[in-house]
C-alpha cells in the first residue's frame, strides 16, 4: 500500500526518501542518483507521455514500477503536428512575422495546398491515427508504417501500411511518431532524404533524435527538403542555432503537451492510474513493470505466493551446494495460461530473497538474476485440468526440483526432488524440510528432538515412497536455534518461514 505520494517539479535526492511514490512532469529529472538515494519509494509515475527524464533502468534493478501516462497526450500532440503541417504548407510564421515587421510580401509566401498530396506518417500508435485521421479531412492520401499495428488494423482509418523503403519516394510530406530508441534514432538520415521526393516536408513532434539534425540541414540547405516543423531536438533548448534559424524551419519550443486540457488529462490520468494500481483494479502504463499487469487477475495472488514459497524452499535446501547457474520454471495448466510471466518473476523473488544484495520484487527479480548470471527459462503445458508450477534449478552440475499448486486458495508443495509427499505441504509459518531414509523410527526420533529444543512439531508431511531417502517436512511452532542435532537422525535438513 502506498501511504504517501509527493509531486515535484524541482528535484532533490534527499527529499524522496520517505515517500512510496513520486509523480512528475517532463521537466523534473529523475536520476539513478536520485532512485538510489530514496528509500520507500514504490512507483514513479510521468503525467505524460515520453519517460526520457526518468532512469528505468536504474528504477528497474532497484523495483520501482514506472508508469506514464500513454494517452494523456494525444490530441495535443496531434493537433500541433497539423498545425505545423498546415504552416509548412502556407508559411504562415514566416508570413505573420514579415507583417509585424512592416512588409506585404504576398509573391514572397507563395505556399501549396495539401488537398491530393501524399503524408508519410512513420509510427501509427494512438498519436500517429489523430493525426491521419485530421489530415485526411484535407483531402491527403495516408501512408504509414509501423512494425507493431497491424496493417488491417490501420487500413480501418485510412492508412496504408509499407515499407520504409516504399514509403520515403512518395511522400510530399512526412511526420513521425515514434519512441526514440536505437532502431529509431537517426530514422531519417542522410540516406533516407536522398530517396524521397526533392522538396519533401517533414514534422517532428514525437522526439529529438529521430531525425538526424545534421542531416536535415543538409537536406534543407540543398533544396531536397523543402521545409522542416520542429518541435523537439536532440538537446533542449538547442545551443545549435542553425536550424532554429534556417529560414524554412519552423520550430516551436516543445509544446506538444503544452495545452491546459493535455496537462489537466495527464495529472487527473496518473493520479487514477496510481489509485486503481493500489486498490488492486488494474495497471496502465508501466513501461518496465508489464509482467504485474496479469497480477490483477482473481487467485492471481495465491499463485504469485506459491511461486515465491518454492522459490525459498529450493533456495534454502541448495544452500550448502550455491551458487545456482540456471533455473528453468515451467507453469502448468490451462488456469495458468498466460501466467507464466509473472510466475517466473515470483519464483525468482523467492531464489533472490536474502541472496541478492538488493531487495528483490516481482519488477526487478530478473534483471537481478541476469546480473547474478543466472540463466532463467520458462515454458508452459496446456490441457492439465489442475494447474502446478514446476521450478529445476542446476547447482554445480546437480539439479534440484519442486513442484507446487494452489489448493483450496493456498499454496502447497506437492513434490520436493522427486520425493512426492502423500498430502500436499501447506507453505506456510514455520516448515523443516529433512532428507533421510525411510524409518519408522525417524518420527518419534525427531519428536523427541524438537521437544527437548522446546519446539512444537504441528504438522508432519511424508513421501508417498517408502524406501530409499525421501523428503520430509514438519511444520514447526517456531524455528530450531540449531540444526546440528538432526545430523545423527537425518542427511540433509533445512528450515524456512513462509
Amino acid at each position: 500500500m502506498l501511504k504517501s505520494i509527493i509531486s515535484m517539479s524541482l528535484m532533490h535526492a534527499q527529499i524522496t526518501t520517505d515517500y512510496d511514490g513520486l509523480v512528475v512532469r517532463s521537466a523534473t529529472k529523475v536520476t539513478a542518483d536520485v532512485i538510489n538515494a530514496t528509500g520507500n519509494l514504490q512507483i514513479i509515475g510521468r503525467a505524460g507521455t515520453g519517460v526520457d527524464n526518468v532512469d528505468v533502468d536504474a528504477a528497474t534493478k532497484k523495483g520501482i514500477i514506472v508508469m506514464n501516462t500513454p494517452s494523456g497526450n494525444t490530441i495535443s500532440a496531434a493537433e500541433l503536428t497539423c498545425t505545423l503541417l498546415m504552416s509548412l504548407s502556407r508559411h504562415v510564421p514566416q508570413a505573420a512575422m514579415s507583417m509585424k515587421a512592416g512588409n506585404w510580401d504576398r509573391k514572397k509566401f507563395m505556399g501549396a495546398e495539401m488537398y491530393g498530396k501524399i503524408l508519410g506518417i512513420v509510427g501509427l500508435g494512438r498519436i500517429g491515427k489523430e493525426v491521419a485521421t485530421r489530415m485526411q479531412s484535407f483531402g491527403m492520401k495516408t501512408i504509414g508504417y509501423d512494425p507493431v499495428t497491424p496493417p488491417e488494423v490501420t487500413a480501418t482509418w485510412g492508412v496504408d501500411q509499407m515499407s520504409l523503403e516504399q514509403l520515403w519516394p512518395q511522400c510530399d510530406y512526412i511526420t513521425v511518431h515514434t519512441p526514440l530508441m536505437p532502431s529509431t534514432a537517426g530514422l531519417l538520415n542522410d540516406t533516407s532524404f536522398a530517396k524521397c521526393k526533392k522538396g519533401v516536408k517533414v514534422v517532428n513532434c514525437a522526439r529529438g533524435g529521430i531525425i538526424d539534425e545534421d542531416a536535415l540541414l543538409r537536406a534543407l540547405e540543398s533544396g531536397q527538403c523543402g521545409g522542416a516543423g520542429l518541435d523537439v531536438f536532440v538537446e533542449e533548448p538547442p545551443k545549435n542555432r542553425a536550424l532554429v534559424n534556417h529560414p524554412n524551419v519552423i520550430s516551436c519550443p516543445h509544446l506538444g503537451a503544452s495545452t491546459k486540457e493535455a496537462q489537466a488529462r495527464c495529472g487527473q490520468d496518473i493520479a487514477l492510474q496510481i489509485v486503481d494500481m493500489v486498490m488492486g483494479k488494474g495497471l496502465v502504463g508501466a513501461v518496465n513493470a508489464q509482467v504485474l499487469a496479469s497480477t490483477f487477475s482473481p487467485g492471481s495472488h495465491q499463485w504469485i505466493k506459491l511461486g515465491e514459497a518454492v522459490g525459498v524452499v529450493l533456495k534454502s535446501c541448495t544452500t550448502s551446494k550455491q551458487p545456482f547457474s540456471q533455473v528453468q520454471i515451467t507453469t502448468q495448466g490451462d488456469c495458468l495460461k498466460g501466467s507464466s510471466g509473472y510466475m517466473t518473476s515470483a519464483v525468482m523473488v523467492g531464489l533472490l530473497t536474502d541472496v541478492s544484495k538488493s531487495c528483490p520484487n516481482l519488477v526487478n527479480s530478473l534483471t537481478l538474476a541476469k546480473e547474478t548470471g543466472i540463466k532463467v527459462t520458462r515454458n508452459h503445458s496446456e490441457g492439465l485440468t489442475q494447474g502446478a508450477c514446476e521450478v529445476e534449478i542446476s547447482v554445480n552440475g546437480s539439479s534440484y526440483r519442486a513442484t507446487g499448486s494452489v489448493q483450496g486458495g493456498a499454496p502447497v508443495l506437492l513434490e520436493l526432488n522427486h520425493s512426492v509427499f502423500r498430502q500436499p505441504v501447506s507453505l506456510t509459518g514455520n516448515l523443516l524440510f529433512l532428507k533421510a531414509t525411510a524409518s519408522p523410527q525417524l518420527l518419534p526420533s525427531v519428536t523427541g528432538l524438537l521437544a527437548t529444543a522446546g519446539v512444537e512439531m504441528e504438522s508432519f508431511s511424508a513421501p508417498a515412497a517408502r524406501s530409499g531417502d525421501q523428503w520430509y517436512c514438519v511444520g514447526l511452532s517456531s524455528l530450531l536455534g540449531d540444526l546440528g542435532a538432526l545430523k545423527p537422525l537425518v542427511k540433509e535438513a533445512a528450515q524456512l518461514s513462509v
